[in-house]
């Protein structure tokens, strides 16, 4: 009875680890995916206003939009059904079909100043995220990244997951590499993640 009560406590704990790995990694998942939306919809956002951006360009240089309906055919006159008796020159009555005249399209020039100078997209935060990181000596953590891209834009709400999601992404297309010391990771860029080994320097060998 004994062992067997020892089995089932060793069956227990080990399930209760498995139960409580599987609840962790599951919380990280959610976490990367909801991050993973947020870049997606701050994509979205930007290139929706990029759009904007583009129709006011196009009216103010007065390009016409694609028209959605084919321009209509000229409509040919067709003669009246006869109801007089011809005129003796044997010719009868036409009706003079007034030609509408064609209508002088108008372009309302805008200054050249609003024309000439659109405003510039905004920069994703996947190419802040590179520049900052190009811009380091030291390897940085996602929350120092995300902490310094708030100060330097104050008008974009930077989170933490959202910046760690970036820098996986990164990461997985070669762009940035991933260092571990302990329980905390910090993101470089490839030209200077490179280690420095403390056994580099020769040994002076003793006379």
């Amino acid at each position: 009875m004994s062992e067997t009560a020892a089995q089932t406590t060793e069956l227990t704990s080990q399930y209760s680890a498995q139960v409580a790995g599987d609840l962790e990694r599951n919380l990280k998942e959610q976490e990367r995916l909801s991050g993973e939306i947020e870049a997606l919809q701050e994509q979205l956002a930007a290139v929706r206003h990029d759009h904007t951006v583009l129709l006011n360009l196009q009216q103010a240089l007065g390009i016409p939009a694609a028209p959605d309906v084919p321009a209509a055919e000229p409509v040919t006159a067709v003669p009246a059904p006869r109801k007089k008796t011809v005129t003796a020159s044997g010719a009868a009555p036409q009706a003079k079909a007034k030609k509408p005249a064609p209508a002088k399209k108008r372009t309302s020039k805008k200054p050249a100043a609003a024309a000439s100078a659109p405003q510039p997209a905004a920069p994703t935060l996947v190419e802040l995220v590179r520049e900052h990181l190009a811009g380091q000596d030291e390897p940085r953590s996602a929350a120092e990244i995300a902490t310094a891209l708030g100060r330097q834009h104050p008008e974009r709400a930077v989170k933490t997951t959202v910046v760690r999601t970036t820098l996986e992404g990164l990461v997985a297309k070669n762009q940035a590499q991933r260092t571990k010391q302990g329980t905390s990771v910090f993101y470089t860029t490839p030209d200077t993640a490179e280690p420095a080994a403390a056994g580099d320097q020769p040994k002076q060998q003793s006379a």
